[in-house]
């Protein structure tokens, strides 16, 4: 296999997949020092880069505004003739899946939950207050800014590669700032950072999917919630998911991503009519209203003299902002990877918006439907582990063992998605932007992920988890800051080039 794997990947390849087993083999001899050292490093990041986390993923939304706005937006990314090659639908369910499926199953009723019941931002707990809070801030964690920070790099990637001919690497768009230092050893550690910041924010995701796969188990089978059975569920779903990866992107993902989307529908339809609908759609309208009143304040409050709401805001907001920087290499290029042939204007709107109005669905409804069992004595949610909170919120409803199965099935579905793109995107980024990596190559990436889940669990479970994102982050988020003025920079040459020739004019460009 390495002879096969030698003749078709880069150096990034081997130095990324190098770090991936040292930080294995760290994980195996010294765990508690592996613990250790990531707390402390998390630590010093939270508490003296907080506010750059706000201030960069703020300036991403806005600059993802302005693009939307201005004459940019209407170039599309290709040439003038090419078409989707997806259908709108489809492409929906594509960016769903690869973007949030997880993470939203797994927090669409534990953080409303805890916001509303242990640990709201500002309010007392369980107050009126607090109920608007716990919806209000799911939005803003899971809303336009984290689709903002996926939007940039995927937007960046598929113009620079489908208006420009670039390899689908990261490195590569940043040669309007670079030159040719970036086919060198610059633009190689620069891939590098991608592939390795990929590696822990799928890991990560894939820890959380094994966490609550073995909290459902846990609810409804009495089965015991420790590492050795997240263990066994991690290696069923690698096999599964390198199946999965073995028939292609537009075969095994577009089938699970559809089959996503059915399943994720149907338990949304099911519990809105089976939980409290009028409150749902009051509290959805209300709090729609409170997000967009306050998502300027929100965006910048880091409360510097009290220490309780500081660390409020680093265990969540920046603990969020991290998790998205470090997942967007591998949203941006699988979201480029299917978004050839539309406009500027077209991708940003519907990557922006569609997915972030989805989520506010979810949040609603689940998080209501939680809350409402809180509000009425029924069954404390916030008391379970985070991992349950689905589970024990769906119990108390009809047909809960059903529609319990149906979320695992559902998590099983989308940690197998996540995966089998995200071998896709590491192999792409390992190969020199081949859009048809060998199966050798990525079976490794498989393994690599799937191990690299399993020790942060094994090492730290969810506080491991968050610690490896908010560590693998920061150095991609230079990187994405370069990404914005390279593609400001590309975009104007170019409007201004086509301009001149006189054959566009500013509403039709293309």
């Amino acid at each position: 296999m390495a002879n096969g794997l030698s003749k078709k990947v880069t150096i990034v390849f081997w130095i990324t997949m190098a770090i991936a087993v040292l930080s294995v083999l760290w994980g195996v001899i010294a765990p508690n020092h592996l613990q250790e050292v990531t707390g402390a490093i998390r630590d010093f990041i939270t508490v003296n880069f907080g506010w750059y986390y706000l201030i960069i993923v703020t300036l991403f939304v806005l600059f993802c505004i302005f693009v939307i706005l201005s004459p940019f937006g209407a170039i599309k990314l290709g040439n003038p003739d090419d078409e989707p090659d997806y259908s709108m639908p489809t492409w929906f369910a594509m960016l769903f899946s690869a973007g949030m499926g997880i993470g939203l199953v797994f927090w669409g009723v534990a953080e409303p939950a805890s916001h509303f019941a242990t640990n709201p931002p500002t309010a007392e707990p369980g107050s009126t207050l607090a109920l608007r809070e716990s919806i209000k801030y799911s939005y803003f964690h899971w809303g336009i800014h984290a689709w903002a920070i996926y939007a940039l790099v995927a937007l960046t990637l598929a113009y620079f590669k489908y208006r420009h001919g670039a390899p689908g690497l990261i490195s590569a768009t940043l040669y309007p700032l670079l030159g040719d230092r970036v086919y060198g050893p610059l633009g190689k550690f620069i891939d590098v950072i991608a592939v390795f910041a990929t590696v822990i924010g799928v890991a990560t995701t894939l820890g959380f999917g094994a966490a609550q796969i073995n909290g459902g188990l846990t609810y409804l089978f009495n089965i015991p919630n420790e590492f050795w059975v997240q263990f066994i569920i991690i290696a069923i779903v690698t096999v599964l998911f390198m199946l999965s990866a073995s028939t292609g992107l537009s075969k095994g993902i577009k089938y699970l991503s559809n089959a996503n989307m059915y399943l994720a529908l149907a338990l949304f339809a099911f519990m809105l009519v089976v939980g409290p609908t009028l409150q749902i759609l009051n509290v959805f309208t209300d709090t729609i209203g409170a997000y967009l009143n306050d998502v300027l304040e929100m965006s910048f409050r880091l409360e510097p003299t009290s220490d309780h709401d500081r660390v409020w805001i680093q265990d969540w907001t920046i603990f969020y902002w991290a998790w998205w920087i470090a997942w967007s290499p591998f949203v941006g290029i699988f979201i480029a990877r299917v978004s050839r042939g539309r406009t500027i204007r077209e991708f940003l709107m519907g990557v922006l918006l569609v997915p972030t109005l989805i989520g506010f669905l979810w949040f609603a409804t689940f998080g209501m439907s939680a809350i409402n069992l809180e509000m009425n004595g029924i069954a404390a949610i916030s008391e379970l582990p985070m991992e349950q909170a689905l589970f024990g919120t769906l119990a108390e409803y009809p047909l809960g063992v059903i529609t319990s199965f149906i979320g695992l099935c559902l998590i099983g579905t989308f940690f197998i998605t996540s995966a089998d793109s995200a071998t896709f995107v590491l192999g792409m980024q390992s190969t020199n932007g081949s859009l048809n990596p060998s199966n050798p190559v990525k079976f490794s990436w498989g393994l690599a992920q799937s191990g690299m889940a399993a020790i942060l669990l094994f090492t730290g479970g969810l506080t491991g988890l968050q610690n490896a994102l908010i560590i693998a982050a920061l150095p991609f988020s230079i990187i994405m800051l370069m990404m914005m003025f390279s593609l400001y920079k590309s975009l104007s040459e170019e409007l201004a080039k086509l301009r001149k020739q006189k054959k566009y004019s500013n509403d039709d460009i293309s």
